[in-house]
């Protein structure tokens, strides 16, 4: 197993879902956390379960409960994660979900929610973080998403927020070949989180079908040969940020069952 002994992590979207399966995943593999959500009692529980699976050696890791489209949350999250571990190894952005639905019934405020959660977040991180990055030779990882490259017509603000995070991404990874910062991408497809069940919910009551046939339906659908675990997406997300991955720069990781057909 890649081991991350020593280093300090934050991760952001912690509180669930695959942010919270990467925290854990990180924490086994000996890390320090920081772990950042919204939602102060979700968050919390995150920090129970990340305690629990940490090494003795290790720090306890700490929670940050802040809104991530407010400007001034990134350098609160950077100075807490200084003053309690001294130093930033790496900084995985896994916050934010955009909206589904018609293209013309998106608000003004669809689409600049869309883009200030994950876009803009992951940018502010990257930018308070990196000098410290910089300093311990360290690594970002952006957990992006599918519709990046391959968006459809009810993704129109997720396809457009993806693929800037991807072009981020490969931005940043261009600076960082000067200056030793690591920064690579992973695209989850459907991955079972709140988010797929509510959609398998939604196929179910829409057709009147029990859950199993309307997952077969929607796996069948999108043309993907199984639906991912947070797990999947955080093991993954391992290797990359580990000295495993050290070849790895600018890479962008379809995980995704085969849902990306484009070469």
């Amino acid at each position: 197993m890649a081991s991350l002994a020593g280093k300090t992590a934050i991760v952001t979207g912690a509180s669930r879902g695959i942010g919270r399966a990467i925290a854990l995943e990180f924490a086994g593999a000996g890390a320090q956390l920081v772990l950042v959500a919204k939602s102060a009692d979700l968050l919390a529980e995150s920090r129970i379960a990340v305690a629990a699976t940490c090494s003795p050696s290790c720090k306890p890791p700490i929670d940050v409960a802040v809104d991530l489209r407010v400007p001034m949350s990134a350098p609160l999250v950077r100075q807490r994660a200084i003053e309690t571990f001294g130093h930033i190894d790496i900084l995985v952005n896994c916050a934010g979900a955009t909206r589904v639905g018609d293209f013309l019934t998106f608000t003004e405020e669809d689409w600049e929610d869309g883009f200030a959660l994950k876009f803009s977040a992951a940018r502010r991180l990257a930018t308070v973080c990196w000098d410290d990055l910089q300093a311990t030779d360290g690594t970002i990882l952006n957990i992006v998403g599918s519709a990046g490259r391959t968006p459809g017509a009810e993704y129109a603000i997720g396809g457009a927020v993806n693929a800037a995070m991807l072009a981020l991404t490969k931005a940043l990874a261009a600076r960082g070949m000067a200056t030793g910062v690591r920064v690579n991408a992973i695209n989850p497809g459907p991955v079972r989180t709140d988010r797929l069940a509510g959609m398998i919910k939604r196929i179910a009551a829409e057709q009147d079908i029990e859950l199993e046939q309307a997952e077969v339906r929607l796996q069948r659908s999108l043309g993907v040969t199984r639906f991912g675990e947070p797990e999947d997406i955080a093991a993954l997300a391992l290797f990359v940020v580990s000295p495993r991955g050290k070849l790895l720069q600018g890479a962008l990781l379809d995980s995704d069952g085969g849902l990306t057909k484009s070469i």
